[in-house]
């Protein structure tokens, strides 16, 4: 019986993170892959090729992103973003929605933004117990005049999934900047402690 369970455990180990990561890239693959409905049914791969090869939603996304963000690059680009921007902002109900995802992801996909580039370990939920979180900003305007001391925005994800947590304020003071990375801090949290961090300076010398 030991052995069974050793054996057992042993396949589970090997079997379900294959397993998980098959499911989440056939989901992503088939999202992106509703992309293709934008196209005129003639030039639907599916159509032209008489059979059905999953990915090619992927190529068309990544082909509109490419687009995109090269026409926003360029002058007449931005003003077109600009222009949209104050058509949207000029919507009741849909212009509070845009802005607010809109300042998120420019948070946390600007090259200029510092959200999520810090790993932290803060005392939560209670003094004495400690946990792994990162600095999201610094507040600002009547809340930064309120605090008055130097505080700084934190963002406590949940285990084992971090796109759920907590927003809170603390003082600076009583944030541990950590050295490792935001890849590496995400991974500690999902895997709920087991899959540990290396110390740099336990790294073998090459």
């Amino acid at each position: 019986m030991s052995a069974l369970r050793k054996w057992l455990f042993t396949g589970l180990l090997v079997i379900v993170p294959g397993v998980i990561t098959a499911w989440v890239l056939n989901w992503i693959v088939s999202t992106l892959d509703q992309t293709l409905q934008i196209l005129p049914a003639a030039w639907q791969p599916d159509r032209v090729l008489g059979m059905h090869i999953p990915g090619f939603g992927v190529l068309l996304t990544l082909l509109i992103l490419l687009v995109v963000g090269a026409v926003a690059s360029n002058f007449v680009g931005r003003k077109l973003v600009q222009w949209g921007d104050a058509v949207v902002h000029r919507i009741p109900v849909v212009r509070s929605i845009y802005s607010s995802v809109k300042q998120v992801s420019d948070t946390l996909f600007s090259e200029s933004g510092n959200a999520f580039r810090t790993a932290v370990l803060v005392q939560w939920p209670r003094e004495g117990v400690w946990t792994v979180a990162f600095i999201t900003g610094a507040p600002n305007g009547e809340i930064a005049a309120y605090l008055r001391d130097e505080f700084v925005s934190v963002y406590v994800p949940t285990t084992p999934n971090p796109t759920g947590g907590y927003f809170v304020l603390m003082r600076k003071s009583d944030c541990v900047e950590l050295d490792m990375s935001v890849d590496a801090a995400l991974k500690y949290i999902v895997s709920m402690g087991v899959v540990a961090p290396v110390d740099p300076n336990q790294l073998p010398l090459k």
